[in-house]
């Protein structure tokens, strides 16, 4: 018989969420995640996918991993400290260093993995960690893993940092203290002030700590956000994931080769959880072969991002301060934001409504990726589309 107060708990809070419009229905997509998707036997335009790049359907992917299941296998086998440390991973490995400009890489089997391994593999309770109000679930779950003091910055305010680098250092409580960010904040597509946060981290001694999920693939040519201000040199952490731009699954700490050592006997997800598969593995890397190789897609995807803001700004709606190809549509109430997103489906466009508690109340958006292997007949359809809804529902 199961447990009657788990039962309780799981009706009586599963009824709130959705008496409140908070529970997610979770769609199941009957295609391939490109930028046409199948969903309830209905196409639509996608504009909710990480796949920044289009790689994640790529052919010389699939051939990558293909030919790497047929010679390796499905799985690793083992963690990585004991036999499941695979020459693909070590090629992978390299293959990110010199992507990223550090001397040395390691992967892990997800991007959330690496915030949960490394933050906690160099931080404990006698320690102080600056963290952006607004970085990744992520990070803020590798944070208090970690037991070191968790001291907010408000989102991108140098003064704020500054004030509060000073303060922690001259309390003499903390052994070391470290300043972490995302490269690019995935709700607003804005991009982290890192030349000033690096200032700021050289002059108070702060351990530099930069999650790039969302930047890797798509600035700095493709190579990231540190390679973008050109401080792979003064970075310590550089974190990423290989689920987005470059299309697989994974991710990956690229610094100092002291600092790869370290997580490799100390960072818990690494130790003791099984090894990518050989297919994602191969896939990945060849990924950023390509990634290194050319930005032909790279530069298609600022080209149609760009497209979609000023066709959707032109029309009239809030698009918010993106610096970046996610491009936000701020409609502000919760149930107006998921009704457009509803509206939006209905006509062919799949683009999911974002609200609190992910974003602060009053600032509900439809969030819209466009990516690479987008055409500009599907962006004018979406586009279309817009404002079809949009003064439908007098959001314009």
């Amino acid at each position: 018989m199961s447990s009657q107060t788990l039962n309780q708990f799981l009706t009586d809070n599963l009824a709130a969420l959705r008496e409140q419009g908070l529970y997610n229905d979770i769609d199941t997509v009957e295609s391939p995640n490109g930028p046409i998707i199948k969903i309830n036997g209905k196409e639509q335009i996608n504009l909710s996918s990480n796949n920044y790049l289009g790689l994640a359907t790529d052919e010389r992917l699939k051939k990558a991993a293909l030919d790497a299941v047929s010679e390796w296998g499905v799985g690793a086998g083992a963690v990585r400290t004991i036999n499941g440390t695979l020459d693909l991973h070590i090629k992978l490995e390299e293959k990110l260093a010199e992507f990223k400009g550090t001397e040395a890489a390691i992967s892990y089997q997800s991007g959330f993995n690496c915030n949960m391994a490394a933050i906690s593999a160099v931080m404990d309770k006698n320690d102080a960690i600056l963290s952006d109000e607004l970085n990744h679930a992520s990070i803020i779950d590798g944070c208090r893993l970690s037991k070191a003091k968790i001291i907010r910055v408000n989102h991108s305010d140098m003064d704020d940092l500054r004030q509060k680098a000073k303060e922690a250092r001259e309390s003499g409580q903390y052994n070391k203290i470290m300043v972490i960010t995302d490269g690019v904040f995935s709700m607003d597509g804005d991009i982290a002030k890192l030349p000033e946060i690096i200032e700021i981290a050289e002059e108070f001694d702060l351990i530099s700590y930069v999650d790039d999920a969302h930047g890797s693939g798509v600035l700095g040519k493709g190579a990231g956000t540190v390679k973008h201000f050109g401080l792979q040199d003064k970075v310590d952490f550089q974190i990423g994931t290989l689920s987005k731009a470059i299309g697989v699954v994974g991710g990956y700490v690229a610094g100092k080769k002291d600092l790869i050592d370290w997580l490799k006997v100390r960072s818990r997800p690494f130790l003791f959880s099984t090894a990518v598969t050989p297919a994602d593995a191969a896939a990945a890397t060849k990924a950023i072969e390509l990634l290194m190789e050319s930005t032909e897609l790279h530069d298609r995807l600022w080209e149609n991002g760009n497209y979609l803001k000023k066709g959707l700004k032109a029309l009239g709606f809030n698009i918010g301060d993106s610096e970046t190809p996610i491009t936000p549509c701020i409609i502000g109430d919760e149930k107006t934001t998921q009704d457009f997103s509803k509206r939006l489906y209905e006509e062919g466009v799949y683009a999911k409504s974002i609200v609190f508690p992910t974003v602060p109340k009053g600032t509900g958006r439809v969030r819209n990726m466009p990516t690479a292997a987008h055409t500009k007949d599907m962006l004018d359809e979406a586009i279309a589309i817009y404002e079809k809804v949009g003064k439908e529902m007098g959001v314009i």
